[in-house]
């Protein structure tokens, strides 16, 4: 199947299963399953494209695996961390402030955004599966998977060091300033980033350059609008919080600076 019939079917693929998520959510209460679809709805196109792309054998396999491992990752890591817990806190205000009209607001603010979100960032992982050269394995191929591995393992080592650290009650109240917290207040949201960087250019090893849009948005998305912004909004209030921004870089890590050297 050629990637534009192959990305259209994506997005009305994309479309239903988001709604039956809506229909779902309004059962429950509870918009937030939407959090954790993120990454199965990802695995669900990476292997439409397996089935139906034209692309190089190999390489659609190696993309179904790439997107498998991180999609379960993180839906798994999203769903341990909601699992008994009220709707999380973005969607409870927009209940809260929409009222009865909720149920169907939700719909276009919640699940028909991300869900066309979905759809224009898959555009790499098609596209990948889609164009049937070059027959063999570059070394493009080589380095998208070393820059996605490592964005990987980036991002769920930073997962990782917070979840533990939020597990001993007497690290409440505290800030989590070591680790790759020491170098990055949002390390998770970096190696996400770099994930779709990797995905991107296993895509322009096969020619789709213009696939440069997605990784862009997503980068886009983390540093300026759902990811490092909305969250600080709701870490300023916490104790250190101010000299923890002050000294630490907001999303790519790079060495704190001095204490000393804020004060001169």
């Amino acid at each position: 199947m050629p990637f534009t019939i192959l990305f259209l079917n994506s997005g009305l693929l994309i479309l239903c299963l988001m709604t039956l998520l809506w229909l779902l959510s309004l059962a429950l209460k509870n918009a937030s399953i939407v959090d954790i679809f993120w990454g199965i709805g990802f695995i669900i196109v990476a292997w439409l494209g397996f089935s139906y792309g034209y692309g190089y054998l190999p390489r659609k396999q190696w993309m179904c695996v790439m997107v498998t491992l991180w999609g379960l990752r993180l839906a798994l890591h999203i769903g341990l961390r909601n699992w008994g817990k009220a709707e999380d806190f973005r969607y409870a205000k927009w209940r809260e402030e929409n009222g009865p009209r909720w149920w169907w607001i939700s719909f276009f603010k919640v699940f028909l955004l991300q869900g066309v979100l979905m759809w224009l960032i898959s555009a790499p992982i098609l596209a990948a599966q889609s164009f049937g050269y070059p027959v063999i394995l570059t070394p493009m191929d080589l380095l998208g998977a070393l820059i996605w591995g490592f964005g990987l393992l980036f991002e769920s080592i930073a997962d990782l060091q917070l979840t533990l650290f939020k597990r001993n009650a007497e690290d409440k109240d505290k800030l989590l300033t070591s680790g790759l917290w020491k170098f990055s207040r949002h390390p998770n949201y970096f190696g996400e980033a770099i994930v779709w960087w990797g995905i991107f250019i296993i895509a322009l090893a096969v020619g789709a350059w213009w696939t440069i849009l997605p990784p862009v948005l997503m980068t886009w998305l983390l540093i300026r609008v759902s990811g490092v912004p909305m969250l600080e909004r709701t870490m300023q209030h916490k104790p250190g919080y101010e000299e923890y921004m002050r000294r630490t870089s907001a999303f790519f890590p790079w060495f704190p600076k001095d204490r000393d050297a804020d004060s001169r």
